[in-house]
């Protein structure tokens, strides 16, 4: 069962350091060093042979709005996309603040689940921000991380009492970095195109104070602290500084803040409508210049949908958040790939070393003996994206019509196909 030689693939493997012509062996679900008697031979010529992604950043929804996603439409997606694992967000409905919510993530995961999900813990009760939630609980009931995101603790001295836990328990604060007195009502970046289009906007300094702050309760904790959706020009200098000092920080860009900027908001369209938002061309130079320079190392979607009701009003009342599990990474092979920023390994090891190193976990690999979980991709492949297609529940996508080069054909967890396409 599961066994297969992955014959005559482009082998790349990060964590390794593996670029090379050659076959893939896995036995039982795992890889091996000879193949099976009884495998099944799969020419993978022309394609490339890869760790299965994982995304630290994911929202399914389930519990509570299941109308846009689900765990299993969700999942559906990610595999669609090259994950083989995806940390499910604890934003639901109830929160994921106490360990039945957890225990129940977990069980429907079991059920329902296409690839791995890691559940992540709200850092305070119900995400409000005024009170630690019972973290040694969350642990104990299988989280792999906490966040409030969407949302971002504002007293500091809780956020500090809630790293010393978090460290105590060895799990990674993955943090929405944003501070609210400065964000207000905003609903795009401030600068040149909110003043034209007559928008509320939301100042650089909003992410950017809180990313200083958690740097600073990082050195002081020893806690490992993760940036979500890094987007700002003044964020990568924080946390480029930051690293150089020693401190314990890691960070993450969207393929939206790599690839689009606040000038696409004169279209009007709420699928262009995020937190944090597009921002300017600079801040999408520098986001791109930390991914390069290792700065940032890691690439999350930020997968948020919502229903076509939801999004389908005024820009202003539209709801935060688009979708990008399946087109995450076609549009990051041919904006930093194909454009020249990077070359295919370093493009995969933002999908794979990285959150292996954010999460603490030995996966994004494929040395023997290890769960066979591979991505196989085309980087030649052009299509244009049609979000007709997609297995996610929701459409909010501002990729719908892009021309995109490099595909996802196919999707292993444990050595079965959860996608295939060749």
């Amino acid at each position: 069962m599961n066994n297969y030689i992955l014959k005559n693939a482009r082998i790349i493997d990060p964590s390794a350091g593996v670029d090379a012509k050659g076959d893939i062996f896995i036995t039982d679900g795992k890889f091996a060093s000879s193949p099976a008697l009884d495998a099944e031979i799969l020419d993978l010529k022309g394609l490339v042979a890869a760790p299965g992604f994982t995304d630290v950043h994911v929202h399914l929804r389930q519990p509570g709005k299941t109308s846009a996603e689900t765990i299993k439409t969700g999942t559906a997606a990610a595999a669609h996309g090259g994950f083989t694992g995806v940390v499910a967000m604890p934003n639901t409905t109830p929160c994921c603040d106490t360990p039945g919510t957890i225990e129940l993530i977990r069980s429907c995961a079991a059920r329902d689940a296409s690839v791995r999900v890691y559940p992540c813990g709200a850092l305070t009760k119900n995400s409000e921000g005024l009170e630690m939630s019972p973290i040694g609980g969350l642990k104990n009931a299988g989280v792999f991380a906490l966040s409030d995101d969407g949302k971002c603790v504002q007293n500091h001295d809780l956020m500090r009492h809630i790293m010393e836990y978090a460290k105590s328990f060895n799990l990674p604060v993955l943090d929405h970095a944003e501070d609210k007195n400065l964000m207000q009502d905003g609903v795009m970046h401030e600068g040149h195109w909110s003043v034209l289009l007559g928008m509320k906007g939301i100042p650089a300094e909003t992410e950017s104070l809180m990313v200083a702050r958690d740097a600073m309760l990082a050195e002081r904790t020893g806690c490992r602290i993760h940036i979500q959706h890094v987007s700002t020009a003044s964020s990568v200098e924080i946390l480029r500084s930051s690293r150089a000092k020693g401190i314990v920080i890691t960070g993450e860009a969207t393929p939206h803040h790599i690839a689009l900027t606040d000038a696409c908001i004169k279209k009007f369209d709420s699928n262009y409508k995020m937190n944090p938002p597009l921002c300017s061309e600079e801040d999408r130079m520098a986001v791109i210049k930390g991914l390069c320079d290792d700065t940032l190392t890691v690439i999350a979607t930020d997968h948020a949908p919502h229903t076509a009701t939801a999004k389908e009003v005024e820009f202003d009342y539209a709801p935060f958040g688009i979708i990008g599990l399946e087109t995450a990474f076609s549009v990051c092979m041919t904006e930093l790939v194909v454009k020249g920023y990077m070359d295919l390994p370093k493009l995969i090891a933002k999908f794979t070393t990285g959150p292996a190193e954010v999460l603490g976990l030995p996966i994004g690999t494929l040395g023997i003996g290890r769960a066979a979980d591979v991505v196989i991709l085309d980087p030649s492949a052009k299509y244009v994206v049609d979000p007709s297609t997609f297995f996610s529940k929701s459409r909010n996508t501002p990729f719908g019509g892009y021309h995109a080069t490099g595909k996802v054909m196919g999707t292993m967890v444990n050595g079965e196909f959860a996608f295939r396409d060749f």
